[in-house]
């Protein structure tokens, strides 16, 4: 076994993790630079494997598929930076499929190792990533309705979660030193509920942003004006506005969601941080729950600077993209304290029983 684990072998999912993010954030980059409906077809753009698809050439396209015209109508052309970055976030989900396939083969001829779980996890994983390619396509046929929007991050994230699990998995087979690890399991179960609660509530909180992002194709972000306070943190100058503009509401339950979540944030870490002086191994636990906070704080900060700093029919959507990314690491961090204290608790079930606890 010690010959077989000192190839780090965990290395492959920590790599595909760091790819699914990147992923995320190609993903990410489509909406901001409007380049959701790029590829009226999926696999394809525009009836061809490449993304340099001319004007002329879009146009004898819609003459031909007049069925596939998108919300903005057979007049509209695609650059094509806009039509590169669609085809670019393809390109990499079809290049991660062939280690994606190599990871489930290699954790199966290696149960001996990492055990039937890991296997288990990589062929999820792997059935994760064919759904979200087929919500990909189901993106491309509601012309990226909300609901889809939605389902695609949500798949995304998920996909990212097992990788990271596998990952954690495999190197606490390699013997891995981790200071969690040595926390006694009776402390944390105790707190599984309340971890758990921190990670759910962030997840909604991310899929509420990408239904704020994507509904009306994105004109609810200036639902509430622009600018300071008007924009945020009030909505068109007050913060009770009136429900007659349809992106008000889709803007406060966001909002409000956002509030919520960081009240469950502050309570948590607080009820963590009271036991720590009298129990200093769950340090560790309350370090994640603290960067949870923190990373939360910084994207309230980030998705107000969004609407602060914008202009009617002008936003920053640089910013835009910057308050996915840090909310998709937010709940990462999240999820990654969850998995913490699952592998604690495993890990003690293991060491009490001498069996397979996972």
């Amino acid at each position: 076994m010690e010959g077989e684990t000192s190839r780090r072998a965990s290395f492959l999912p920590l790599s595909l993790f760091i790819m699914a993010i990147a992923i995320i954030a190609v993903g990410g980059s489509i909406r901001i630079n409007d380049a959701g409906e790029s590829c009226p077809e999926w696999p394809t753009c525009f009836g061809s494997w490449h993304f340099d698809v001319s004007p002329s050439e879009q146009a004898a396209y819609w003459d031909d598929h007049p069925e596939q015209i998108d919300s903005r109508g057979e007049l509209h052309r695609y650059s094509t930076f806009q039509i590169f970055v669609e085809w670019f976030h393809r390109l990499l989900v079809g290049i991660i499929a062939i280690p994606i396939l190599l990871n489930v083969l290699y954790t199966k001829r290696t149960t001996h190792v990492y055990g039937e779980h890991t296997f288990h996890v990589a062929s999820l994983a792997g059935l994760l990533l064919i759904l979200q390619a087929f919500a990909g396509y189901v993106t491309v046929r509601f012309d990226n309705a909300d609901w889809t929007v939605a389902l695609h991050l949500v798949l995304a994230c998920s996909f990212a979660g097992l990788l990271l699990w596998q990952y954690m998995s495999m190197r606490i087979r390699e013997s891995v030193k981790w200071k969690f690890l040595t926390t006694p399991p009776e402390l944390v179960q105790s707190h599984f509920r309340r971890v758990f609660t921190m990670a759910i509530s962030v997840g909604i909180l991310l899929v509420l942003g990408a239904w704020v992002a994507s509904s009306a194709g994105g004109n609810y972000n200036q639902s509430c004006s622009v600018g300071f306070p008007e924009g945020w943190p009030q909505c068109q100058g007050s913060f009770l506005p009136s429900f007659d503009e349809p992106g008000v509401f889709v803007q406060l339950i966001h909002r409000f969601g956002a509030v919520i979540v960081g009240l469950i944030l502050v309570m948590n870490t607080g009820d963590l941080r009271r036991i720590k002086p009298e129990h200093t191994e769950i340090e560790p636990f309350v370090t994640m729950a603290e960067l949870t906070a923190g990373i939360w704080v910084l994207n309230v900060l980030v998705g107000g600077s969004y609407i602060v700093f914008a202009k009617i029919g002008d936003f920053p959507e640089w910013l835009s993209l910057l308050h996915l990314i840090v909310g998709v690491s937010a709940f990462l961090v999240a999820l990654t304290h969850v998995f913490m204290v699952r592998f604690c608790i495993m890990k003690g079930r293991y060491d009490s029983t001498g069996s397979e606890s996972e």
